[in-house]
C-alpha cells in the first residue's frame, strides 16, 4: 500500500515527441496533471490518450512562473507530495518507493540527483541535485525565468529530505531556442534588482550571447551585492568575467580573475581548470601541470548546479598528457593518456596518444 498520494505536474508546448517516454516514467504517480500552453501539434491528444489530465491555456506575455503556478493549482488539494517535471525529463524506475521511504509528514521539499546533460558517448555530463519535489501547500514559483520554489506559507517551511537513489534525467530538444531567456532575465532583474541569483544568471546569459562588456559589468555588480554570499556562485561570476576578458584579448586581466575565483572557492575544480586552459593556450606547460594537479586533487564532486562536465571527465588528463609530452616527460604523459582513455574508451585521438606514447616509452627502455 502506498504511503502518500503523489501527483506529477508539468507545463508543456509542442512536445509530442516526448509524451510516451515521459508518461512511462511518471506512471508510478497517482495522477498526472499537465498545463499545455498552446501546442499546435498532437501533444494534448497524446497526453490525454495516455491518461494525463490536460488543461489548455495560453499566457501572454510569456513568463515561466505564471503557468508553473497555474499548473500547480491543478494538483488535487489532498495530494501529499507534488513532483514537478518537464516533458523532456524522465525519472528512473523505482522513484516512487525511494521518495516515499525518504518522505515524512511535515517535510517541505525533497532533493534528488539530476543529470542535466549527457556527453555524446552517453555518459553523464553536468550533474547536480534538484529540489522540485515539494509538499502540496505553502509553495509558489517565482521569477519570470529560472523560476524557483518560494515558501509563502505560515511559519517556517518543513525540512528538505534527501532521496538517495532517485534520479531525474534531462534529454532536451536541441533545436529549441534560448532566445526568450535574455529578455526574461532582464525583466527578472528589473522586477527584483536586489536578487543576487537573477543578477548572476543575467550576467551569464550576456556571456552566452557574446556581450562581453555587459557580462563584466553585470557580474561585477553581482559580486558587490550584499546578498551575494554563496562562494560557488561568486566564483562562477569571477570565471565568467575572466572568460569575457579572454575573449576581449585581455588575458592578463583574465588570469587575475581566474586566480580570484580559485581563492573564492578552492574546493571547486572549475576555476583551476579554466586557468589551466588559459595557460595551455599560452604554452605555459608547467602552469598547466600545476593547476590541473590542483583540480584532480579535488575528489568530492559538488551537488550544486555549478559543476561542469569537462573538469570531471577526460579534460584534466588530456591536457596533462600534452603538457608532460611538451616538457619531455614521456612516462608521465603515457600515464595521463591512459587515464584520459579510461574516461572515453572510444576516443580515437586518445587511442592514438596511448599507442604513440607506448612506442616512445619502449624505444627509451
Amino acid at each position: 500500500m502506498n504511503k502518500y498520494k503523489i501527483s506529477v505536474y508539468a507545463i508543456c508546448k509542442n512536445e509530442s515527441q516526448f509524451v510516451d517516454r515521459w508518461m512511462d516514467s511518471m506512471s508510478e504517480a497517482d495522477n498526472v496533471m499537465v498545463l499545455d500552453t498552446g501546442s499546435t501539434d498532437d501533444t494534448v491528444e497524446k497526453l490525454r490518450a495516455r491518461g494525463a489530465q490536460v488543461t489548455v491555456e495560453e499566457f501572454k506575455p510569456w513568463r515561466f512562473d505564471t503557468p508553473r503556478n497555474r499548473s500547480m493549482d491543478l494538483v488535487p488539494e489532498d495530494t501529499d507530495i507534488c513532483v514537478c517535471t518537464d516533458l523532456d525529463e524522465i525519472l528512473n524506475p523505482g522513484w516512487r518507493k525511494q521518495l516515499e521511504d525518504a518522505w515524512f509528514p511535515g517535510a517541505g521539499q525533497a532533493t534528488y540527483r539530476y543529470v542535466w546533460s549527457f556527453n555524446p558517448d552517453g555518459s553523464e555530463g553536468v550533474v547536480f541535485w534538484y529540489e522540485k519535489v515539494h509538499a502540496r501547500h505553502g509553495y509558489r514559483w517565482v521569477h519570470p525565468v529560472h523560476e524557483v520554489l518560494a515558501w509563502t506559507g505560515k511559519g517556517l517551511p518543513g525540512p528538505t529530505v534527501t532521496v538517495n537513489g532517485m534520479q531525474l534525467d534531462h534529454h532536451p530538444d536541441p533545436t529549441k531556442s534560448r532566445a526568450q531567456y535574455l529578455p526574461l532575465l532582464e525583466l527578472s532583474v528589473q522586477e527584483d534588482p536586489n536578487d543576487d541569483r537573477n543578477m548572476h544568471y543575467l550576467g551569464r546569459e550576456y556571456m552566452f550571447k557574446g556581450r562581453w562588456d555587459d557580462c563584466i559589468r553585470t557580474l561585477t555588480h553581482h559580486l558587490d551585492m550584499p546578498k551575494a554570499k554563496w562562494k560557488d556562485e561568486r566564483a562562477a561570476s569571477m570565471r565568467f568575467i575572466a572568460k569575457s576578458y579572454t575573449m576581449k584579448g585581455e588575458t592578463a586581466l583574465a588570469r587575475d580573475w581566474y586566480l580570484k575565483a580559485i581563492a573564492e572557492a578552492p574546493h571547486l575544480r572549475e576555476p583551476y581548470m579554466d586557468l589551466a586552459m588559459l595557460l595551455y593556450s599560452q604554452g605555459n606547460w608547467d602552469g598547466v601541470l600545476y593547476f590541473t594537479g590542483c583540480a584532480i586533487a579535488i575528489k568530492q564532486r559538488p551537488r550544486t548546479y555549478i559543476c561542469e562536465a569537462a573538469p570531471w571527465g577526460s579534460q584534466p588528463h588530456d591536457i596533462r598528457t600534452i603538457a608532460f609530452f611538451r616538457t619531455g616527460r614521456i612516462n608521465e604523459a603515457l600515464v595521463e593518456a591512459q587515464k584520459a582513455l579510461e574516461f572515453e574508451p572510444d576516443n580515437e585521438r586518445f587511442k592514438g596518444n596511448v599507442e604513440y606514447l607506448m612506442k616512445k616509452v619502449s624505444a627509451m627502455a
